[in-house]
Parts: structure tokens; C-alpha cells; sequence
């Protein structure tokens, strides 16, 4: 087996280029014996949610542990829930055909097997999320125009 002394950097440069323009999050590439992996770690977008306005900051907390939200949904449920949908791909998630129109589907929905209940879009493509099973949406974990993660969460039919 041939040594490699050192890798190229331009080749290591263009892949991460690669994973950034594509929005992928880690990408990898074999030729004989010589393996390079490049993987882009993503911060949760929960954690980019902008701060209430300095009026509401004092009530925020106590609303808070009277009502958890989003975040802390997930989580609880997550994708460990039964009913969890999660995102087969890494894209951009919308919870409406267009800006002007009304969600899909909001928490309390009764939605059929293979009902529509989103669209991820990933390399300008939109991909239809359909419901796996007939129920009711108990949590929506996402917001519409969020980034999302292959695996992540979704929302949760129960």
C-alpha cells in the first residue's frame, strides 16, 4: 500500500467549498487507498432565535416555565417519540406552499396517511414530507424557512 506523505490542500479546500455551496454537512471521497472526509458542523437554528423586546423580557421567563416551547418540546419528544417525523434529507423546511398561503398542517391537524404536512427543500428542489400515519399533530418542532438536519425532528403524530 503506496504512503501518502501529505494530502493535497487544494483538494481538501475545494471539497469544503463543495459541502458549503451544496448546504451538506459533510462529504466524502475514496481513491485507492486515500480517503478524505470533510464534515461542516451546524449549530442548532433554535439557538439563533433573536431576544424579546426589553418590554416583554421580564414576563418572558415566567411564561417560559408555564409554557415551554419549541425547543424544549424537542427536547422531550424528539426523535426518540413513536410518532416523530423526521427529516429525510438536510434542506430548508416550509410549512406552506407559498408566503402568501396558510400552513399545512398546525398542532391539533387530523391528517391522513400520505397527507401533505411540509416541503424541505434541498438544492432547489421541494420535497414533499407526507404523513407516515393517519393522526393528530401534537408538535411542530420547526418554524417555516428553517434550516433542518437529516434525521431531525419535525413534528410529532400521535
Amino acid at each position: 500500500m503506496p504512503k501518502h506523505d501529505s494530502i493535497d490542500p487544494e483538494l481538501v479546500r475545494e471539497l469544503a467549498n463543495l459541502v458549503t455551496e451544496t448546504g451538506l454537512t459533510e462529504i466524502e471521497v475514496e481513491k485507492g487507498d486515500l480517503r478524505i472526509r470533510v464534515v461542516r458542523r451546524l449549530e442548532p437554528v433554535s439557538l439563533q432565535v433573536a431576544a424579546p423586546p426589553p418590554a416583554t423580557a421580564v414576563a418572558a421567563p415566567a411564561a417560559a416555565a408555564a409554557s415551554p416551547g419549541p425547543g424544549a418540546e424537542r427536547g422531550k419528544t424528539g426523535a426518540s417519540h413513536p410518532g416523530a417525523v423526521l427529516s429525510p434529507m438536510v434542506g430548508t423546511a416550509y410549512r406552506r406552499p407559498s408566503p402568501e398561503a396558510k400552513v399545512f398542517v398546525e398542532i391539533g391537524s387530523q391528517v391522513a396517511a400520505g397527507e401533505k404536512l411540509l416541503l424541505v427543500e434541498a438544492m432547489k428542489t421541494f420535497n414533499e414530507i407526507v404523513a407516515p400515519r393517519a393522526g393528530t399533530v401534537t408538535a411542530i418542532f420547526i418554524e417555516d424557512g428553517q434550516p433542518v438536519e437529516f434525521g431531525e425532528p419535525l413534528l410529532v403524530i400521535e
